[in-house]
């Protein structure tokens, strides 16, 4: 009955259940999946995890991405309920290596914006320097190339993150390649930033915390709406502030929400544009 209940709790959260094999006391494992696996399977799966007897290995099987999050969340929320996480403790750990890049598809499919027209975008954004053992190899295998990027953890909330900053010409050219950005459009669109390169620039980077989340861990709060200034409702509208609130017509007339674009010269609807019958 207690599995079952972890396979409503995994539906609940979008996913078609949570496969499990459980390690009898005498080293035997059971359950449904169990059946289905050889014995060359199932030898040596407690010890590779580290299960031993009374345990319970849980997996899942899918796209990994949405697969380790259900996993995550899983060994989170059963952390919990068996109270194995220490009341008080403070746990902290970096995450770095990781991707530089992501299949576009990938991206745009998760309702992410992906930048430029080729069959890669950047995870963390088109200027994250590749890691330096990347950096002259990185568009021959996009999909394995490590960013220089990192992240900070604490009790499993992402309290802050950062990069190091691509700082030379070629490098930054050669990211949009991969991103399918050609260099007409990058000169158009970043011109400035590759204009600065071509004189020199220092290598550079940073880190910025989320302060709301922090403050909410000290304040053990269960919720980050509880420490964010102003939390927006499920609608998005701003209980403090009453936000957003109907403008007037001046208003829209000072900001040019209504404008519309002149007709070029000789274009449509224009009177040089117009020839007669």
């Amino acid at each position: 009955r207690q599995f079952d209940a972890w396979q409503e709790w995994a539906k609940q959260r979008g996913a078609r259940g949570l496969a499990y094999v459980t390690v009898g006391e005498d080293g035997v494992l059971g359950g449904p999946v169990a059946k289905n696996l050889s014995e060359k399977e199932l030898a040596g799966l407690a010890e590779k995890v580290g299960a031993v007897g009374g345990d319970c290995i849980f997996f899942a099987a899918g796209e990994p991405t949405p697969m380790r999050e259900l996993l995550g969340a899983a060994r989170g929320e059963i952390a919990r309920r068996c109270a194995l996480i220490p009341e008080g403790a403070w746990s902290f750990v970096w995450v770095v290596d990781a991707p530089l890049f992501e299949p576009a598809a990938k991206a745009a499919a998760a309702g992410d914006v992906a930048v430029g027209g080729g069959a890669w975008t950047a995870v963390h954004h088109a200027f994250t320097a590749p890691k330096p053992e990347w950096q002259a190899n990185f568009e021959q295998d996009p999909g394995n190339a490590l960013a220089n990027a990192y992240d900070i953890v604490c009790n499993g909330n992402e309290i802050g993150g950062g990069s190091i900053r691509i700082h030379r010409r070629e490098v930054q050219e050669r990211v949009f390649q991969v991103m399918g950005i050609s260099a007409d459009e990058a000169q158009e669109k970043f011109g400035f930033l590759l204009d600065a390169f071509s004189y020199g620039a220092q290598p550079h980077g940073g880190i910025a915390f989320g302060w709301d989340r922090i403050v909410t861990l000290l304040a053990g709060a269960s919720s980050i709406r509880e420490s964010i200034a102003f939390p927006k409702s499920g609608g998005g509208q701003d209980p403090l502030t009453g936000a957003p609130a109907p403008i007037t017509a001046q208003q829209r007339k000072e900001t040019g929400v209504d404008a519309k674009p002149q007709a070029a010269a000789g274009g449509p609807g224009s009177p040089a544009g117009e020839k007669g019958g």
